[in-house]
């Protein structure tokens, strides 16, 4: 039987690899129907109840006219519940700040703060019926909080994203709509193998990331990806909350 709730709708961005492509899998396995959003897609998702919107999330001022058709069909579908998960992200580029250009800087926070706050901002205009569940849940990071060196702008745009969260839980009061954040460790992605990757030039805190591999701390994004979809999804959460891995 199917462990998802009926008429579970769930959107959700950068589900090539990574967490984004493990939670769709693990939706797809219960039941849920799922958009994915991104550059692209991935063969592990073939599935009768999975769809794939093709765009490009740094292009973020023609992400509207590409994400309401999209999300309109979903409400003419009448969901009991719908739920938009701002998964993308980059590290692009890396460098402490005086090293990065000025078009690399406006890509990297158009993918990381820009596009998921055009993504929430579509997502409640169209979903502003009060009759359906609705959540947002933002993937943050640790970054969010604590500083790492050669990763300025990840974390500037992980520390907007829960700002995002929070300013969505105080504008929009609904007891049947919440949006929190979610700090999912540090996993074992190619995001991970991208920084171990650098050179200390490069990212100066490279050894960190090193570390985080050769002490055997990366979990496996499906791990995350399945409690994530218990706690987060599924569960009830507290409005305007940001989770960590280790609370799921």
């Amino acid at each position: 039987m199917s462990e998802a709730r009926a008429g579970l709708q769930v959107i959700i961005t950068g589900v090539s690899q990574g967490l984004g492509e493990a939670l769709a899998f693990d939706l797809l396995e219960r039941g849920a129907q799922v958009l994915g959003v991104g550059r692209s897609s991935s063969a592990r998702l073939a599935n009768a109840r999975y769809r794939f919107l093709r765009c490009d999330l740094s292009e973020a001022a023609m992400l509207p006219a590409m994400l309401e058709p999209a999300f309109a069909a979903i409400a003419s579908q009448r969901p009991s519940r719908v739920c938009l998960v701002n998964n993308a992200a980059t590290l692009d580029p890396v460098g402490v700040l005086g090293t990065t250009e000025a078009d690399h800087i406006a890509t990297s926070i158009s993918v990381n703060l820009t596009a998921p706050i055009v993504l929430a901002s579509v997502f409640c205009r169209v979903f502003a019926d009060d009759a359906r569940e609705r959540r947002i849940i933002n993937v943050s990071s640790g970054a969010a909080q604590s500083v790492i060196t050669g990763e300025a702008l990840y974390c500037i745009a992980k520390a907007g994203l829960e700002m995002l969260t929070r300013t969505l839980a105080a504008e929009h009061g609904s007891q049947r709509f919440r949006a929190i954040s979610l700090r999912p460790g540090v996993m074992d992605t190619q995001m991970q193998s991208y920084a171990r990757s650098r050179s200390d030039a490069q990212l100066p805190s490279v050894d960190l990331f090193k570390g985080f591999h050769a002490h055997g701390q990366l979990v496996p994004p499906d791990a995350v990806a399945r409690k994530t979809v218990e706690r987060l999804v599924l569960g009830d959460v507290e409005q305007g909350r940001t989770y960590s891995y280790s609370e799921l």
